[in-house]
This record gives C-alpha cells, sequence and structure tokens, in this order.
C-alpha cells in the first residue's frame, strides 16, 4: 500500500513547500482539487515538480466535463515530463456546488457523463502520439503535426483515477465498468439517498471485487489496478471502521490517501503542517 495526502488549501507556492515537507516526511504523493475557478491544479503541481524529485503529484479531483480534453492532456502531459513520471490524473464528473454553478450551468448527468468518456479517451489518444483522430458527440480531433508535445515519460499516459459509484444490489454497474476501463478506482456507494465512501472493508472488497470482474470482462489484466481509499486518521473528515492500514489493504486498496478537507486555511494550516511532518501511518 501507498500513502498520499491531499493539500486541501494555499497558492502555488505553498503547495510546492508542503509537497517537499510531504517527501521528506515518507508520503508516496500529494494531491490537490482542481477547481472551475481559483489556483490551478496543475500549475501549482508543476510547481512541486520542481521543488520534489520523489513524491507523485495528482488531483483528487479534476472535474473533467469542465476542462477541453486537449487542455487537459497538455496539462497532465507538461507536469509529467516536468516531474519525470509522477503526475496522476484523479478524473470525475465533479461535485454541483456554488464554486462551479456561479459560472456555467448543469448540462445533465448524462452529457457530464457522455463528455467524461469522450475527454479520456482523447486525452488517451493525445497522449500516445500523432497521427490520432476522434468523432464523438461533444468533441472532435483531426490529425495535425502542429506544436506535438514530446510523449509523456509514464506510458503509455499518467495514470487515471476515475470515480465509480456503486450502487448496492443493481445488476448494472456503467459507473463502476467505467472506472475499470482505466488505471485505478475511486470507489464510491451511491445509495438510496446518499453517495458516501465505502464503510467497511467488507464493503470495499465487494466492490473491489466487481470492479477487477468488469476489467476482466474487458479484457484488461488486473495488474497495476489502483484502487484509491480516501481515508482519514483523524476523524474530521470521514469517519472509519478502522484506521488500521492493514485491514484496508486486505480488502484491496493500493492507496490511503489522507483527506483532511475539513482543515480551513488561516485556522488549519499549523494542524495541516504537523500532519505532514508525522508521516504516514504504519502498516
Amino acid at each position: 500500500m501507498k500513502f498520499g495526502l491531499v493539500i486541501p488549501f494555499g497558492d502555488a507556492r505553498d503547495i510546492a513547500q508542503l509537497a517537499t515537507r510531504a517527501e521528506g516526511a515518507g508520503w508516496d504523493a500529494i494531491f490537490i482539487a482542481e477547481g472551475v475557478w481559483g489556483v490551478d491544479a496543475w500549475i501549482a503541481l508543476a510547481v512541486a515538480a520542481t521543488q520534489t524529485e520523489r513524491i507523485g503529484l495528482g488531483t483528487l479531483l479534476t472535474p473533467v466535463p469542465r476542462v477541453k480534453p486537449w487542455d487537459l492532456a497538455s496539462r497532465v502531459g507538461t507536469v509529467d515530463r516536468l516531474s519525470g513520471g509522477r503526475a496522476i490524473l484523479g478524473a470525475g464528473l465533479g461535485a454541483l456546488h456554488e464554486g462551479w454553478l456561479a459560472f456555467e450551468r448543469d448540462e445533465g448527468r448524462r452529457t457530464r457523463v457522455e463528455q467524461l468518456e469522450e475527454s479520456l479517451a482523447i486525452y488517451a489518444g493525445l497522449m500516445r502520439g500523432q497521427p490520432y483522430e476522434f468523432k464523438g458527440k461533444h468533441y472532435q480531433v483531426h490529425p495535425t503535426t502542429f506544436g506535438v508535445p514530446d510523449p509523456p515519460v509514464q506510458q503509455p499516459w499518467p495514470p487515471v483515477w476515475v470515480v465509480g459509484a456503486w450502487v448496492p444490489g443493481r445488476a448494472s454497474q456503467p459507473s463502476l465498468a467505467r472506472a475499470a476501463r482505466w488505471d485505478g478506482l475511486i470507489p464510491q456507494v451511491l445509495g438510496d439517498a446518499d453517495r458516501h465512501k465505502a464503510d467497511t472493508p467488507e464493503e470495499l472488497a465487494g466492490i473491489v471485487a466487481q470492479a477487477l470482474a468488469l476489467r476482466a470482462e474487458a479484457g484488461i489484466a488486473a495488474d497495476g489496478y489502483d484502487v484509491v481509499l480516501e481515508a482519514d486518521s483523524y476523524g474530521g473528515f470521514r469517519q472509519m471502521t478502522s484506521t488500521d492500514p492493514s485491514v484496508w489493504s486486505d480488502a484491496g486498496a493500493t492507496w490511503w490517501v489522507e483527506s483532511w478537507w475539513d482543515l480551513e486555511r488561516h485556522t488549519g494550516e499549523q494542524t495541516l503542517r504537523d500532519r505532514i511532518a508525522a508521516g504516514p501511518p504504519a502498516i
């Protein structure tokens, strides 16, 4: 199991400094949110790339329908080359909140799903190089030789972790099947009234088993597939039935990401620094 943490606030300089601290304390990756407006996530990660040598640099997550797919491929590819192959793309539909709806109307879940799927297909295609062509409902791409960048360090593309919603008792699991086709799963449980994380290791194990079965149906090997646990050893963001990483590792999680979204800037700055300095939890 690998260990990451979210940096819930800060400008690009702050994020780079905290990434350096995290690398020194033994963490495997840092993650930041990508908003519709605010601090540019990939610029911040690029700054962090210049200040670190080993630690992974990713988003948790990128609202893919809000980004043009060629812009997304450009940003992730740039950070991957700059960092020597440490970029990670956390991808999802994005939550509908004031920070989004202040600028753009919601086109509906079905449209966002279509945009997500088309965008990730284009991301993968552009990362593989030219000539590349795509004809979809929302996006079209034609082959070009203009300004073609170098390939990313990570081949065939920097890994994509996709939110997969699992609905208990439902035979068809389209969201989980979509996540199973990529490089990692960020599991969510979609119940009758809400959406939440896997509450128990047993629930996570069931989700992982179904995701791997869907991956096998698609003809994709299980090797190298990541399962990302949004964890919280301190209990502010979410209450966990067990804070022992080995229990969740046994259930199929390959990443434990401390998701300290409850910390607020100014009041939580020292707490964040202290938690980073303490290092990842021990197995």
